[in-house]
């Protein structure tokens, strides 16, 4: 029987370049004996095919089924092609195409084992070479500078392969296949080692730099997209150098270790939870400490409950510890606990962007680090660690970069492009693009004129990335925000129209947009503040939202700020603002006596002097901790609500207190619960009662107000508390309702953009 001849012109958009799908297509189209080509455009994947019409269509079917396990494939449309184009032609891979993009780089993946089984392997060309990767691992956002995905368009272009990795290149059975970052010890970058002066160390760079941080120096070591600064963990003398150095007085930092056995030496790693440690992506995760966590590592993450992990993720953070190890043949040393434990914090000192230039580094970290360990490979895009925390519902971002960026968030409706420029706090950016939200890596808050200035090229790489021309600008409703103004800035520029967002508004929008959720929704919006359409700081809010517009249904009883903004750094002085609430403003010159301006705040509290009221539940926490005597000045954004998060999960659970709360009017108010901490000795049974409390007060605030409603949207930064989430999944599953969080995206600031140009998109599709 004549077997139906057929030819198809064959689309495949989504993250397909760089993931090895060009290779994958080759070998499935040899093993269906199909004739053809395929290429790279700036659209995705295009594939021509001709032979037997089954063949064809397996073909088809299977580039769903059996896709590279980087890649993610949006969409895969065939058309018939012309029939005599291929038929009986052998089927090749063909030079890119460039055009209008319409698909996207893929992000940096950690070396994969086949990788590192070549790195350790002494006989192997690659043992010990810092830059081995290929099509399944390595390097992708952080090296491109355009679209198509070809070498010429890399940090790698000045590298020529030798004859060894072209062939490797070339040859379509191998893993290297149009590994377009391909590289060896005899044609790819090379390391470095330079002393705090920038004058070369002789001797082994891997082995000198290894030395140099048992002895207790402070090496900054260039990543993926940039540098970190890194010392001995175990070395409390090292830690407190270089807290002193970068100016980090308490902020805890990340831990990098060789495996999970290694991690289950300080944090208590769950089921489940060592897959999570490994995951490609390769975020640092926060785990609960063990008991011996701060006396092992002291310094790293003073007073909190949780440790942030991260295991290696390039070759050359493995080869530090495979050096620690004394260089051991093989993969077995992997599978044991290892003694080297890093502390590993990314080089951006006074909170400016990461450092990413080799030049760079030396001016700008002269002083901090005593040395570099350095390559010659350009950081085309930087792009800060990933961080996360550990759920019942699986990983939830606290800041979103490395490993995600810029993966897309499938939205539940396609739009004209729509450019979101963020919050203050955590900011990143939103572009749209038919469908598809593309959020930046993390940029930072906004306070410095350098991050405010990668926020601008931010927006400049990503809009000229996905191809787009921007139909509306979206923005925070603060005018003093440098993301506001850049936002008119722009819009005036190319003459398009403006859009302020309400902050909350956009927290919720963003999980709405991230689930797919169209149509009225109920949203509880807890953040630290946002300017609400009244002009006052928001950020206890019950919202209905839908679309473009929402209404404020309820917020908190509201709480004076002494001091307007300074309150937000202060924790006493929110303490400050319940005792005088409480009728007990006498009493805030004694009890916060170590404070100079006490006895100011307390003049300001009865003359209601620069004391604007805010319904934050942010600054809540804050008047928990003051009055706790847990943290009266914080050294970091939300430490006294993380320091009283990690003391009541140490203490457990406890019942909610009897009347700790009152409703009147639709607002919540704490003050019955505050008056009883104001007068709790033992700070871990009062965070304890404090979250068992509000965790049974908000629960009561939506049975009274939205009696029967199922469902209700969780937003905001107060949702990365854990013990806050647990106990509200509970208390509201108890009566008949869900929550929905954020998961793609963080529920902080980190995710604002989202929301924001979510909101925008429904408002373009409503006129």
């Amino acid at each position: 029987m004549t077997k139906t001849m057929v030819c198809q012109n064959i689309r495949v958009s989504g993250v397909v370049q760089g993931v090895g799908f060009r290779p994958f297509v080759w070998r499935l189209a040899k093993e269906l004996g199909l004739g053809g080509w395929v290429r790279n455009d700036s659209r995705g994947v295009e594939i021509e095919v001709c032979g037997a019409a089954l063949q064809v269509q397996s073909l088809i079917e299977r580039l769903h089924q059996d896709a590279p396990p980087l890649a993610r494939i949006n969409s895969v449309v065939a058309r018939d092609a012309a029939l005599a184009a291929h038929t009986g032609q052998d089927f090749v891979i063909i030079d890119s195409r460039s055009g209008r993009a319409a698909t996207m780089i893929g992000h940096d993946t950690a070396v994969c084992r086949d990788c590192l089984a070549e790195v350790f392997e002494p006989s192997s060309r690659r043992w010990r070479y810092a830059f081995t990767n290929c099509t399944n691992c390595g390097p992708r956002y952080t090296i491109s500078r355009g679209l198509p995905y070809d070498r010429a368009r890399t940090s790698l272009k000045p590298f020529v392969m030798c004859p060894r990795c072209q062939q490797e290149y070339q040859r379509p059975e191998d893993r290297r296949f149009h590994a377009e970052a391909n590289c060896c010890p005899k044609c790819g970058p090379q390391l470095f080692l330079l002393d705090a002066e920038g004058h070369p160390l002789p001797d082994d760079p891997l082995a000198r730099a290894l030395a140099l941080l048992r002895q207790g120096k402070i090496v900054a070591i260039k990543g993926l997209g940039g540098f970190h600064l890194v010392c001995d963990a175990r070395n409390a003398v090292a830690v407190a150098l270089l807290r002193e150095r970068k100016q980090r007085d308490e902020k805890p930092f990340v831990v990098m270790l060789a495996n999970a056995p290694s991690a289950a030496t300080f944090v208590q790693v769950g089921i489940g939870e060592p897959g999570l440690l490994t995951l490609p992506t390769r975020p640092a995760i926060l785990i609960r400490k063990r008991g011996n966590c701060d006396d092992a590592l002291p310094g790293v993450a003073p007073g909190l409950a949780w440790l942030g992990v991260m295991l290696p993720y390039t070759p050359l953070q493995f080869l530090l510890f495979h050096e620690a190890a004394k260089r051991p043949p093989g993969m077995g040393w992997l599978e044991r606990a290892q003694d080297l434990a890093l502390v590993m914090t990314s080089a951006n000192p006074g909170g400016e962007p990461l450092v990413v230039g080799n030049s760079e580094a030396l001016l700008r970290l002269y002083g901090i680090a005593d040395a570099f360990l350095m390559h010659d490979r350009d950081i085309v895009t930087r792009c800060d660690d990933s961080v996360a925390r550990i759920t019942t519902s699986g990983l939830q971002f606290i800041r979103r970069a490395r490993g995600y960026t810029p993966r897309a968030i499938k939205l539940p409706i396609a739009g004209p492009s729509v450019l979101a420029l963020g919050g203050w706090f955590k900011n990143t950016i939103c572009v749209t693009r038919g469908d598809e939200a593309f959020v930046s890596q993390h940029i930072g808050d906004l306070d410095n004129a350098a991050v405010c200035d990668f926020l601008e090229e931010n927006v400049a790489q990503l809009v000229k990335l996905l191809g787009v021309e921007p139909a509306i600008v979206a923005h925070d409703l603060h005018p003093d925000f440098h993301s506001t103004r850049f936002a008119a800035e722009f819009a005036q520029q190319w003459n398009l129209p403006l859009l302020g967002v309400q902050h909350h508004h956009a927290h919720a929008a963003s999980v709405l947009a991230e689930h797919g959720i169209q149509g009225s929704a109920l949203a509880l919006s807890l953040d630290g503040v946002g300017l609400g359409t009244d002009g006052a700081a928001w950020g206890g809010e019950l919202l209905r939202v839908n679309g473009d517009t929402f209404e404020r249904l309820a917020s908190l009883a509201p709480l004076a700020l002494p001091g307007g903004d300074r309150a937000a750094a202060e924790p006493w002085r929110m303490a400050a603002a319940v005792l005088h609430r409480l009728g007990r403003t006498n009493e805030i010159a004694e009890r916060f006596s170590a404070q100079q301006a006490a006895p100011a705040v307390a003049q300001m509290l009865l003359g209601d002097i620069n004391c604007p009221p805010t319904s934050s539940m942010g600054r809540v926490f804050d008047a928990a901790a003051g009055l706790l005597g847990v943290k009266a000045v914080m050294a970091y954004e939300g430490q006294a609500a993380m320091l009283l998060e990690g003391l009541a999960q140490r203490y457990g659970e406890v019942l909610p207190l009897d009347q700790g709360w009152t409703i009147s009017k639709g607002q919540l108010d704490l003050l019955p619960l505050l008056a009883v901490l104001a007068d709790e000795k033992n700070a871990e049974r009062g965070a304890a009662l404090f979250h068992a409390t509000l965790i049974a007060a908000l629960g009561d605030w939506l049975r009274v107000l939205v009696p029967g409603e199922q469902t209700v949207i969780g937003s905001g930064g107060c949702f990365l508390n854990q013990v806050l989430v647990r106990g509200l999944h509970t208390r509201l599953s108890a009566q008949g309702m869900r929550i929905i969080e954020a998961r793609q995206v963080p529920p902080n600031d980190g995710g604002l953009s989202v929301g924001q140009a979510w909101v925008a998109m429904q408002h373009l599709a409503s006129r």
